[in-house]
Parts: C-alpha cells; structure tokens; sequence
C-alpha cells in the first residue's frame, strides 16, 4: 500500500471556510453552496473569502479532496483487516458506509464536475489504490469501482424498488467480484 500523498497545508482560517463550507452542502445541498453564505457563516463578507479560495470552485475543489482522503483512508484500512468476510466485502462496506454518510460530498467526488486540475496529485488515485488491492487486476479493479459506484448513487438518489433488499445486493456484488 502506499501512503496517502501529501496535500497542501490549510491555514486555520482557510480549514473554517472548508468546514463550513461542508456543513452548509451536506445540511441544505449544492444549491446553498455560495460564497455569500460562507462568508455568512464564517462571519466574513463575501469578498473577502476570495483572500483565502480564488473562487466556489477552489473551495469545492478543497471538500473533494477531504472526501477522497476520508474515503481512501476508509478503504485502505478496509482492505488492511478485511475480518473475516474479505477484502472485496470490506471495501464494499465502507465505500457503501461514506457514500450515504455524506451524500452531498460523495456526488461533488464523483460527479461530472470534478476540479482534477486543482486536486492534490496522485490522491484521487490513492483513494482508488484499495479496489485493487483487493482485485489484484486493474480491470477487476475498475469494475468493482463501477459496481460500488453505481449501487451507492443510485441508493441516495432512491432509485431501487421499495422491496429491494440492498444489503444482499452489496453482498451479491461482493460474492461476484471475489469469485476466482
């Protein structure tokens, strides 16, 4: 396993602005997401957020990496002491775990809107890292993101049938993707 790169150190007052900004998106959604309400919040003008985050898109950019570090450092202890039930079923728990922990967070992560320009290098890959080491091929891998990606979303937006039994489908997904 690898370390979990090294992210640019956040001030004190930038760290605020970021957990702020985390509150307001997971309580009320993207839509109150404004410079002007986290300048609110933090008791700050607008204008003067942008001292600290050139823009919205820079304090996203800031709350995607904190999900992918939050998320990597789950998987990776997941994959690290699987228990009994097996890495693939370890990493399914936990990525299934944050996803409808921090709904919010987890669509800005995996969205069409991804500031990857902005991100720490090598993190989004970092969090990613335990998909295959719990594979061991990275085209597994890739697919057992996909399935771990696409039952989560679709299990925030509550797309399944009301009679749908999810725990055994995660669990389904999981006998699936660790057969040999």
């Amino acid at each position: 396993m690898s370390a979990a790169p090294a992210r640019a150190h956040r001030s004190e007052r930038e760290a605020e602005i970021v957990a702020t900004a985390r509150r307001i998106l997971e309580a009320q959604g993207p839509d109150a997401l404004t410079m002007r309400r986290i300048g609110d919040e933090v008791g700050m003008r607008a204008p003067s957020l942008y001292k600290h985050f050139p823009g919205k898109r820079h304090v996203e950019a800031a709350l995607v990496e904190d999900a992918f570090a939050e998320m990597g450092a789950a998987l990776h202890r997941a994959v690290a002491r699987p228990g009994r039930r097996g890495p693939v079923a370890a990493i399914l728990a936990a990525y299934r775990e944050m996803a409808l922990a921090n709904p919010h967070i987890y669509r800005l992560a995996t969205g069409p809107d991804l500031p990857r320009d902005l991100l720490t290098p090598g993190l989004e890959a970092w969090s990613g890292e335990p998909f295959f080491l719990a594979t061991g091929e990275p085209h597994v891998a890739q697919a057992l993101w996909a399935f771990s990606h696409g039952m989560a979303i679709l299990e925030i937006e509550g797309r399944f049938m009301d009679a749908s039994n999810l725990d055994r489908t995660w669990r389904s997904g999981a006998q699936a993707f660790s057969l040999p």
